[in-house]
C-alpha cells in the first residue's frame, strides 16, 4: 500500500491518498497504475500534482492506446538522475521503450503538439524513449519560500531531512520549520541565509542529496 501525496493545483491543498500497486492513481482515469508511477523507487511514499494527472489522462485519450512506461517517480536521495530532474517531482515521464523509433517519433511530435505538457525532449537527448512533463519553470526548479506549497516543497523537506536538517515532517507546505531547516543549511554551507530556495540553494542542496541514500533521518512514510 503506497501513501500518495498530491498537490491540488486547482484548491492549493496537498491531499493525502492510499493505494494498492495495482490500483491507479488519484485523479487517474485507470490507465496509470500505482506501480507504473513508482517504477523502481523503493519508497512507499509517492508524490505529484493534479496537473500532471489531468495532462496524463488527456494525452493517453488522444494517443488511443496503452503507452508502456518506463519511468516516472524517484525520490531525490535515491537518484538515477541528475540533480534537479523532474522526476523527482513527480511530474515526469519516460515512456515508449518498447516502441521502434517511427513509433517513438509520432509520439514525441503527438506529446509536442498536444499543449498537455510543458516540455517535450527532442529525440536527440533521448532517442530511446519519449520524455514529457509538467515542470513550473523553463528550466531548474521554482523559487520556494515561506507559504510555498507543492511537490517541489517536498523535495527541498525531503532533502533537508536526509541531511539531518529536520523540517517536522514531509507535507509539501514550507512553514517555520522548513524556514528554519533552510537558513541552517544555508548557513552551514556558506550562503546567504534567507531562508528562500532558489537557483544557488536548489543547486547546493540536491547536488548534497541526489544518489545519497536514506540516511537515519529521511522521512521514509
Amino acid at each position: 500500500m503506497a501513501k500518495i501525496l498530491i498537490y491540488n493545483n486547482q484548491t492549493n491543498r496537498m491531499e493525502t491518498y492510499y493505494r494498492g500497486e495495482n490500483e491507479a492513481m488519484p485523479y487517474n482515469n485507470g490507465t496509470l497504475k500505482v506501480k507504473e508511477f513508482r517504477g523502481s523507487s523503493q519508497s512507499n511514499l509517492l508524490w505529484t500534482d493534479r496537473r500532471t494527472m489531468q495532462s496524463w489522462n488527456n494525452f493517453r485519450t488522444l494517443y488511443g492506446r496503452p503507452i508502456y512506461v518506463g519511468f516516472v517517480f524517484k525520490r531525490c536521495w535515491e537518484g538515477g538522475h541528475g540533480i534537479l530532474s523532474q522526476h523527482y517531482a513527480g511530474v515526469a515521464f519516460d515512456v515508449g521503450q518498447n516502441l521502434n523509433e517511427s513509433s517513438r517519433n509520432y509520439m514525441r511530435t503527438l506529446a509536442k503538439n498536444s499543449g498537455y505538457w510543458r516540455y517535450v525532449e527532442p529525440a536527440n537527448l533521448t532517442p530511446r524513449w519519449v520524455h514529457f512533463d509538467n515542470r513550473w519553470i523553463a528550466s531548474g526548479y521554482p523559487l520556494t519560500l515561506f507559504g510555498s506549497r507543492g511537490i517541489y516543497v517536498l523535495i527541498a523537506q525531503d532533502a533537508l531531512n536526509t541531511l539531518g536538517l529536520q523540517t517536522g515532517g514531509l507535507d509539501g507546505i514550507f512553514g517555520n520549520r522548513t524556514q528554519s531547516a533552510t537558513i541552517t543549511y544555508q548557513g552551514n554551507n556558506g550562503l546567504n541565509q534567507d531562508g528562500k530556495i532558489g537557483p544557488i540553494t536548489w543547486n547546493s542542496l540536491m547536488s548534497e542529496v541526489v544518489g545519497k541514500g536514506a540516511t537515519g533521518t529521511t522521512i521514509l512514510e
